[in-house]
C-alpha cells in the first residue's frame, strides 16, 4: 500500500519515519520524498495489513497520511501508443506489450510527474 506522508519542521526534526520503523517493526520503503527547511512529504510503500498501523503511529507524531489507491490514471481512449511516457519514465512503469499497445504497472508509479508532461495527448494524470 502506498501512502502520502507530510509532515512539517515546524514540529521539531524528528525522524519520523525512522521512528514509525523502530516503534511498529514494520519495514517501510521511502519511494520518493521532498524535504526542505519548512516540510516535507515522503511517497512510501508499507505492507497492506501494516497500512492502519502505520497511519497511526505517523499521525501520533505530527504527520499527516493520505492513503493512495491509485497513482496514475491511463485513459486509454486517449492513448495513441507513442511511447514518450516509456522513454521518460525513471521506474519502467510502462512497456507495449506484444501488439504495441500500452501496459501500465501503477504499482511500479513513484509520481514523478515526467510521463504526464511527455504525453502530448494528456492521456496520463498522477493522483496525487
Amino acid at each position: 500500500m502506498k501512502l502520502m506522508v507530510t509532515f512539517s519542521r515546524k514540529r521539531g526534526r524528528e525522524p519520523v519515519i525512522a521512528q514509525v520503523v523502530r516503534d511498529t517493526g514494520v519495514l517501510i520503503n521511502v519511494e520518493r520524498a521532498q524535504i526542505d527547511s519548512h516540510e516535507g512529504e515522503a511517497l512510501i510503500e508499507v505492507p497492506d495489513e501494516s497500512c492502519q498501523l502505520v497511519r497511526e503511529r505517523m499521525e501520533a507524531l505530527g504527520a499527516t497520511t493520505r492513503r493512495l489507491d491509485r497513482t496514475i490514471l491511463y485513459d486509454r481512449d486517449e492513448c495513441v501508443d507513442c511511447g514518450a511516457c516509456i522513454s521518460i519514465c525513471p521506474q519502467d512503469v510502462f512497456a507495449f506489450d506484444p501488439e504495441w499497445q500500452l501496459v501500465v504497472e501503477e504499482g511500479k508509479c513513484v509520481l514523478c510527474g515526467k510521463c504526464q508532461l511527455a504525453c502530448p495527448h494528456g492521456a496520463l494524470t498522477l493522483q496525487l
